[in-house]
């Protein structure tokens, strides 16, 4: 091994890198951060909570109870087999027409809602930012303004009480949602797609849904679930429109609690069941629901 020349330092001498002096992980504002989201969680859960307790706890622990426990000391299968079995409550086809209409009006909002979003999505952003905004002029309105002159036509169409029209009172809500989500998907894809797909000797038609809607489907996943779900809570139409042979979940949740000889425990259940079709939805889609991919741009 030969000695460093005069002048020369060894590999040894040399210094090394600087050190890297990295920030305490719980400094007290990623502390207060992770408070707020604890805190904002518990808040959003709480009321899930509660509905898993009643629907799992004895009654003289809970409803009967006058201080009933916030822990599941007790547990029992009685409460959800009385509810969904009463034959006073049908409770099977209140939910089958539910997700009929949900299902509907998921469908339904995508099918206008991507052809009216790529025609905004082509006017100038000021004017497509101000008809966007019209649009949710109904979101802002009570509703019960809206379902009662709605309520005449389907009366005289003999389809007061039908599934179609409850969906379609429905969709007045959830197509505004959906057309600004989709907007943004389109508004985010250059023109370039288009243009060349056109170049190519394709249709306008193709050229959407065979070049730009493939590549805005986390866009359309998250409409579709916003507007199932939006169809799937929602009372009011469903209230004023609905069949008293068959209402809907949420109508029948309405009336089981609160009308005459009501059986808390039976909306209780109904409650509990309900969130069960909500949770597998969004763990079937829930792949598609990532913030770059709702971004719209391309992916390489």
């Amino acid at each position: 091994m030969t000695a460093p020349a005069a002048g020369e330092t060894s590999q040894t001498d040399r210094p090394g890198p600087p050190p890297v002096h990295r920030r305490p992980r719980f400094t007290p504002t990623a502390v207060g951060f992770y408070a707020v989201i604890v805190l904002l969680s518990v808040w959003l859960l709480f009321p899930i909570y509660v509905i898993f307790l009643l629907a799992f706890t004895p009654t003289k622990f809970s409803i009967d109870a006058a201080r009933p426990d916030l822990l599941p000391i007790h547990f029992t299968w009685q409460n959800l087999i009385y509810g969904l079995t009463n034959s006073n409550v049908p409770f099977l086809p209140s939910m089958y027409l539910s997700l009929e209409i949900a299902f509907i009006v998921g469908f339904l909002a995508l099918a206008i809602g991507i052809p009216t979003a790529y025609g905004l999505s082509r006017l100038p952003p000021v004017l497509a930012f101000g008809l966007t905004t019209v649009m949710f002029i109904v979101n802002m309105l009570p509703s019960i303004t809206i379902a009662i002159p709605i309520t005449v036509p389907f009366i005289k169409a003999g389809l007061y009480g039908s599934p179609i029209s409850i969906a379609l009172t429905q969709e007045l809500l959830a197509l505004p949602v959906t057309v600004f989500l989709l907007v943004g998907a389109f508004q985010g894809l250059p023109k370039d797609l288009e243009n060349q797909a056109r170049v190519d000797g394709a249709g306008r038609m193709r050229a959407i849904f065979g070049n730009l809607v493939p590549l805005i489907v986390p866009a359309l996943v998250a409409s579709f679930l916003l507007a199932w779900m939006l169809s799937w809570d929602e009372s009011t139409f469903a209230l004023i429109l609905y069949n008293p042979a068959t209402p809907t979940l949420p109508v029948q949740i309405f009336l089981t609690v609160t009308g005459r000889g009501g059986d808390p425990v039976v909306g209780v259940a109904f409650s509990f069941v309900a969130t069960v079709p909500v949770i597998i939805l969004v763990a079937i889609l829930q792949k598609y629901l990532k913030g770059e991919d709702l971004a719209a741009g391309v992916r390489g």
